[in-house]
């Protein structure tokens, strides 16, 4: 067989084991290892162990991936410290006088808790008990409750730091830094148009979201001042990250201290909710590096089957415009959204997409700028899966909540938050400028 077919079967067995619920990474490095030794030969297994051995060392001696465990624990300080709810406080009394402006508020803390965060899973969890009781002490339909919350949520990787961006980062050897800067303006566009079919939607349907009490504005800038420390230690992160004063892992680690002290100060954790969060952030980076692992043994089968450089220059020769290869790329992330995660679409398609879209023209943009660009693009994408039916985690994380509103209404309810979705991906694809503007206007 030639390595494109190898290639192919072992994508279609990868489908097979994700089907039968074989946890991704698992699946990822016994698929890797079956076309590594049916490319090499059944007698090739200790050049495997061998090439193993090299390869868990190559991964887990990467100190750019121990910016992973900091960003995880500065959310868990985040979750258990209850600065959540400062955040939603915060919002909801400036907007939450507005016919829908509690469902707004709660995408505004969405927002918020994703600059300390980097998970949407825990942005989902961690909001939803924060502001479900809220939605429905003001009556809010079930749908529009559960489905903001859900689609606010995704928020947690689309605003910085966001771990999918770090994992991007480290596959294709790029500037975490210059990521997150570019990712603030589509995140911020991405609350915006929330809040926005929020408001169309209260506006169609006025018994969706009554409106709530004023508050005054001295409480509101009590409010406020409540949550001026996470503000600083977003600008902490980031602005440190890209002004070139601290390295990731650095900033990470200050981020996290200062999440910490403000989770023990502000929040009034406690002893047990540092052992949660120290537990907590261990359990999913151990997650996330046996993800890794098995994407590398993966991308090591491939690699020898040559099909993603046999793709890449398939694609060049086949003179389809760059635009309809990039439009089929997102819609191929559309749909793996229906059977994996977010973390798994990135590992599994970053090593074949990447070549292949910088390795075409798209309005003559550098290949430093087409490489930001495209992963701010991955992601926007790739956060669609975490409300696109069938799967939709944050669907299911919010309905477990919301156990008297049936899942149909969950699905109801998120389905205009898709359309905003769309339209941002369609304006950041022929609009690349609002993705590099922060980058170029902070790096020249």
């Amino acid at each position: 067989m030639s390595g494109t077919t190898v290639g192919l079967i072992m994508f279609g067995i990868l489908m097979c084991l994700l089907v039968l619920r074989v946890p991704i990474g698992i699946s990822m490095f016994l698929v890797g290892a079956g076309g590594f030794l049916t490319m090499l030969g059944g007698g090739a297994v200790p050049l495997l162990l061998s090439s193993l051995k090299n390869l868990v060392y190559a991964r887990l001696s990467n100190y750019d991936l121990s910016v992973i465990p900091m960003f995880l624990l500065m959310g868990q300080f985040a979750t258990h410290g209850g600065l959540s709810k400062a955040l939603f406080s915060c919002v909801n009394a400036f907007v939450g006088h507005l016919r829908g402006g509690v469902a707004m508020a709660a995408v505004g803390a969405c927002a918020g808790f994703g600059a300390i965060c980097g998970s949407s899973l825990a942005t989902a969890a961690t909001m939803g008990q924060v502001a479900l009781p809220e939605l429905r002490r003001h009556k809010y339909s079930g749908a529009l409750a559960t489905g903001t919350l859900a689609a606010g949520g995704t928020l947690g990787i689309m605003i910085p730091p966001s771990v999918p961006l770090v994992i991007y980062a480290v596959l294709t050897q790029e500037s975490i830094g210059k990521l997150f800067m570019a990712a603030v303006l589509p995140g911020l566009i991405a609350m915006l148009g929330y809040m926005i079919v929020i408001r169309i939607v209260v506006t169609l349907k006025p018994e969706a979201g009554p409106a709530g009490p004023r508050v005054s504005w001295p409480e509101r800038m009590r409010a406020l001042g409540r949550v001026f420390p996470v503000l600083i230690v977003f600008l902490v992160v980031v602005v440190g990250l890209y002004g070139g004063w601290a390295n990731p892992t650095e900033a990470a680690s200050i981020g996290a201290a200062a999440c910490g002290i403000l989770a023990v100060v502000s929040g009034g954790m406690r002893l047990q909710g540092v052992k949660d969060s120290i537990l907590g952030a261990a359990e999913a980076t151990a997650m996330i590096f046996l993800v890794l692992l098995g994407a590398d043994m993966l991308n090591s089968g491939l690699a020898l089957t040559q099909m993603p450089a046999e793709l890449a220059n398939w694609v060049k020769g086949s003179g389809f415009s760059p635009l309809l290869v990039m439009a089929s790329i997102l819609l191929i992330y559309v749909f793996l959204g229906c059977v994996m995660d977010s973390l798994a679409m990135i590992l599994l398609t970053i090593p074949i997409f990447y070549p292949v879209v910088m390795g075409l023209d798209f309005w003559g943009m550098s290949p430093d700028d087409k490489s930001i660009w495209f992963g701010i693009l991955a992601l926007m994408v790739v956060e669609i899966g975490l409300v696109h039916p069938p799967v939709g985690m944050n669907i299911y994380i919010i309905n477990s909540l919301a156990k008297d509103v049936p899942l149909i209404e969950t699905f109801k309810g998120v389905m205009p938050f898709l359309a905003s979705d769309f339209l941002r991906i369609l304006l950041l694809l022929f609009f690349p400028g609002i993705t590099l503007y922060l980058v170029h206007a902070f790096g020249s």
